[in-house]
């Protein structure tokens, strides 16, 4: 089982063992951890790839040592030709799941990996963006042991996504998934990372690159063009941010759900729970999350196509209003509307206190499924969340952004300490980021104690559809009971269930020691100088 690794001089986390080494090399070669988190970035988009890559979307939430955090969107919008008579026209009433119809957005990570280079230079960064690409560049060409998750994921959705473009030629071997510990090599996907490399990360949109990248797209069958490359530009945003009796708070605003992660805690926080995994904890948090939710489902989405504002959520009469609704006995009724998504999460900070809460997503496992045929790229399939006819919210239009499961966190401890945390897991992304700030802040449990601990996800999540309550089976018996009692909608799952999530958190204590801390669920760690 994994422990909570210390560090004297900066730490990162990441859900594969490569992924968090390229990161405290960084380190250790005086890079900041904005630099840190590119080179994991890269890495991870290699080694890790049936959970994300290139060809998705990315959320950063950067603090600068002793100030206020900033945002970095570097999510896609729907390309031009991406509209609701091109889907009725191709006899679609809705948007498929897979295939090139599902890759109608832009894939806005590597614009995110531009804006936090610059950034890393107003941090004074100073490592040239070869030497943070190196890693990645290295193990798609040399190749990397297969990791257990990939060779299950392969085996899980080969039969659906072998037929695609480019599919089983990227990721199958002689016709069948990999088998765990092989050498695996990603040779086109090296070349166009060498490309990013020497002519920057721009040139993913605008250039030489981005016109083969369009090419691909164009053979391939997706909507989306050149022109939709060169329009994109990742954002600047204000994190949401939320004071509860613990600390601050800090998550990305719309189109991501986490106004819903900073309800949940901003809820609990006044429910007045002094007893870790009782009862009142998990029924606690559960509808709290319910009451979060129900605002995210009927309101969030692209910013732009949005009539409330988000703050109005989290204010002391609002949380307070909707806290009183809680019933601490009984269940509220549920399910409603769902979403789910792969992502994964990784973290930093370096010996100076500057902080990384970094997510980058394919939205489903290997996402569109459709992997262009010179670069190499598998694209992401976060547009088949759009929805076609009369629908309110996330409804399809030209140059819209989808909304987004993906949510990177951070908080400062009234003592002084910054924390950086997160998860992959579609729905269960808040919910996981409550069960653990609770257990480690709230609770005073340790990190890795916190992060390990069994969980509880409502609703859909990776890889599956159900609207049950699920419990890794590690919860106790007399609690599973007592939960179903009050009507909820019990599930018991593995003891350590990818349906829960792959989390992760690094720290900064105000004594300045570095802690941080891996899942054992998936196959990284944390890793310190």
């Amino acid at each position: 089982m994994l422990n909570t690794t210390f560090s004297a001089g900066g730490i990162v986390s990441a859900p594969h063992h490569l992924a968090a080494d390229a990161g405290r090399d960084v380190l250790r070669d005086g890079g900041n951890a904005v630099e840190a988190m590119i080179a994991m970035a890269g890495v991870i988009a290699v080694v890790y790839p049936h959970m994300n890559g290139i060809g998705g979307d990315g959320f950063w939430l950067v603090k600068p040592a002793g100030a206020a955090p900033l945002g970095i969107d570097a999510c896609g919008a729907a390309g031009q030709q991406a509209t609701e008579p091109f889907y009725r026209d191709s006899g679609h009433d809705a948007i498929p799941a897979r295939g090139p119809l599902a890759a109608n957005t832009v894939a806005g990570t590597v614009s995110g990996w531009e804006a936090a280079s610059e950034l890393a230079v107003r941090l004074d960064g100073r490592l040239a963006r070869q030497r943070l690409m190196e890693p990645a560049i290295g193990f798609a060409e040399s190749g990397f042991p297969v990791t257990a998750g990939q060779v299950r994921n392969t085996r899980r959705r080969s039969g659906e996504l072998g037929p695609l473009p480019g599919f089983s030629n990227a990721f199958l071997v002689d016709g069948a998934p990999p088998s765990e510990g092989r050498p695996f090599r990603q040779p086109r996907l090296a070349g166009t990372l060498r490309r990013l490399a020497a002519d920057g990360f721009d040139s993913f949109y605008r250039g030489p690159l981005a016109r083969d990248i369009a090419a691909d797209l164009e053979r391939a069958g997706s909507p989306l063009s050149a022109d939709d490359l060169a329009r994109h530009r990742a954002l600047a945003v204000q994190p949401l941010s939320l004071r509860v009796s613990t600390g601050t708070l800090w998550n990305m605003p719309p189109p991501t759900q986490g106004l819903a992660s900073l309800m949940i805690l901003g809820l609990f926080d006044r429910l007045d729970v002094n007893e870790p995994e009782s009862f009142a904890h998990i029924h606690g948090l559960v509808e709290c999350v319910k009451q979060a939710f129900m605002v995210r489902d009927r309101h969030v989405q692209d910013p732009e196509e949005m009539d409330v504002v988000p703050a109005d959520f989290l204010t002391d009469d609002e949380l307070g209003r909707r806290a009183s609704a809680i019933g601490m006995r009984r269940a509220s009724p549920w399910p409603a509307p769902v979403v789910g998504g792969d992502t994964v999460w990784m973290g930093a900070i370096d010996g100076q206190g500057n902080a990384v809460s970094f997510i980058q997503s394919l939205f489903w496992e290997f996402g569109s499924g459709m992997v262009l045929d010179e670069t190499g790229i598998l694209w992401q399939n976060r547009g088949a969340s759009f929805a076609l006819g009369e629908a309110v919210v996330n409804r399809l239009r030209p140059g819209r952004r989808p909304f987004h499961t993906l949510n990177p966190a951070m908080a400062e401890c009234n003592d002084g300490s910054v924390l950086a945390y997160g998860t992959m897991g579609g729905e269960g992304q808040p919910q996981t980021q409550a069960l653990f700030y609770t257990r480690h802040v709230q609770f005073g449990q340790g990190l890795q104690q916190a992060i390990t601990a069994p969980r509880f996800v409502l609703g859909r999540t990776w890889g599956d559809t159900g609207t049950s309550l699920k419990l890794e089976a590690r919860f106790a018996h007399e609690l599973a009971d007592r939960l179903r009692g009050a009507g909820h909608d019990i599930e018991m799952i593995d003891e350590f269930s990818d349906l829960a999530g792959h989390a992760g958190a690094v720290m900064r204590r105000s004594d300045g020691v570095f802690e941080g801390a891996a899942d054992p669920r998936a196959d990284g760690r944390a890793a310190g100088l």
